[in-house]
């Protein structure tokens, strides 16, 4: 089972994020990879390269990110990074909707050894230590939200208090959800 964390960060929030993941040595990767993609480091000052979409931080100091190249489909001729092989932190980002909510984002992170993903290996100790700090980071800024599973960054907070957001659960049918006071 993969570590999972989920979120609502607003535009502040993702900045503030990407602020601290510059201790860590994290390269970003879009979820569809063009055959001409540059590598950058995760940063407050690379912020605005982020994709728009879900992105990939690698972490280039405990290994290379397992690309694999599409054959087939919509995607034929773009990489496909191997999530379970490498050391890699998925991130789906935080976005509006429709109706002008903001729809929930994740993180996560296969580590362990799954008879379902087929790993051999258990993540090595640098990577989890890496992950865990960037979970201790976010449990111990942003706040918890109701239902419990979801941590509501501050800014987001702010503003579903001042009443100009609202909070919804990204999955299907997902509810709303409550920052706590």
């Amino acid at each position: 089972m993969a570590s999972q964390l989920q979120f609502f960060m607003s535009p502040d929030d993702e900045v503030a994020f990407f602020r601290f993941l510059e201790r860590i040595e994290l390269e970003v990767y879009p979820r569809r990879v063009p055959p001409d993609w540059k590598t950058f480091r995760a940063s407050q000052e690379n912020y605005p390269r982020l994709p728009e979409e879900d992105l990939y931080l690698v972490a280039v100091s405990v290994g290379p990110a397992i690309v694999d190249k599409v054959k087939r489909g919509p995607d034929k001729g773009f990489w496909r990074i191997d999530e379970v092989r490498s050391p890699v932190i998925f991130m789906e980002r935080c976005r509006m909707n429709e109706e002008g909510e903001l729809l929930s984002g994740q993180l996560w992170a296969e580590m362990e050894v799954t008879p379902q993903t087929g790993r051999k290996d258990a993540s090595s100790d640098q990577f989890r230590r890496q992950f865990r700090e960037i979970e201790e980071y976010l449990k111990k800024t942003f706040r918890k939200g109701d239902p419990k599973a979801f941590l509501v960054g501050p800014k987001a907070a702010r503003l579903h208090k001042e009443g100009k957001l609202v909070l919804r659960d990204s999955a299907h049918r997902g509810g709303t959800v409550v920052p706590y006071k």
